[in-house]
């Protein structure tokens, strides 16, 4: 008898998820297949199936249509295949489009206590906007862990982009958090939809932002020439749990307080 979960079954099982998925359109992140869709199971009964799909939280078994389906989660899959695939962090975000990569970035950041949003937008109503001429800025993903805030833009450039499109990108990016501190009542918004109304914020003080860009693929550059961070997806991991050591070498902006706006009952 064969072991279901033995390490070459798994393999077999995740490959062809990742099959399955590779196939797929990549604005999908979460997938819906019958149970005869998936080779893996055709021996399978429903109840095996059941109990083998309790075990990975990337696969759920949902209704529609009256009949069950299995349910594959990209992101979370992605986030859970190394041990069983010859394929790193990198060549898996191609299964994403550009909304799915910020979604990767999010699920990474989550996975390292960070509290996360994605697509944050605010008018800027300060008087950078003179200098600057911009008035309206978005920010792809947001990241607030102990007194870190993670200002990301995400890049799924596919070629190396030269030096000074990615030095560009990164100052504007320096110049996107530079807006959030001249908008300290934004700046407080954004914080307690991240981190709740009945947070102690004061204990997290001063709040320091860190403006980086994430990009699909490695380059040769590691930091722009204004100290923004360019990380590969690859290496975001690595940088998360690295930070404290090297937050000296980054572009910072400090915050020595915020406003808190009190909920109205």
């Amino acid at each position: 008898m064969i072991d279901l979960y033995s390490f070459s079954s798994l393999k077999s099982f995740f490959s062809e998820i990742y099959s399955l998925l590779e196939e797929s359109n990549s604005e999908v992140t979460k997938l819906w297949f019958e149970f005869s869709d998936i080779n893996f199971f055709k021996t399978f009964d429903k109840y095996e199936i059941q109990d083998f799909t309790k075990r990975f939280e990337f696969i759920t078994i949902q209704k529609g249509n009256y009949i069950p389906y299995i349910v594959i989660d990209k992101i979370a899959f992605i986030t859970r295949c190394f041990k069983y695939l010859d394929l790193d962090i990198n060549q898996l975000s191609y299964l994403l489009n550009y909304d799915g990569f910020e979604a990767l970035i999010q699920e990474i950041l989550s996975q390292n206590h960070y509290k996360a949003i994605k697509n944050y937008r605010f008018t800027d109503r300060s008087e950078l906007k003179y200098e600057t001429s911009q008035k309206r800025y978005e920010i792809d993903v947001i990241g607030i862990y102990q007194n870190y805030i993670l200002v990301i833009d995400a890049k799924q450039w596919k070629r190396k982009d030269s030096y000074s499109a990615m030095n560009k990108a990164a100052n504007l990016q320096y110049q996107r958090v530079k807006a959030l501190k001249k908008n300290p009542e934004i700046l407080s918004n954004m914080i307690q939809e991240i981190l709740g109304l009945t947070y102690n914020y004061k204990k997290r003080l001063p709040f320091t932002l860190i403006p980086l860009m994430v990009t699909a693929e490695s380059n040769w550059i590691k930091i722009n020439d204004n100290s923004v961070p360019l990380v590969a997806i690859l290496n975001l991991n690595a940088f998360l749990q690295e930070l404290p050591v090297n937050l000296p070498y980054f572009k910072t902006v400090t915050v020595e307080k915020i406003s808190v706006q009190k909920q109205l009952h």
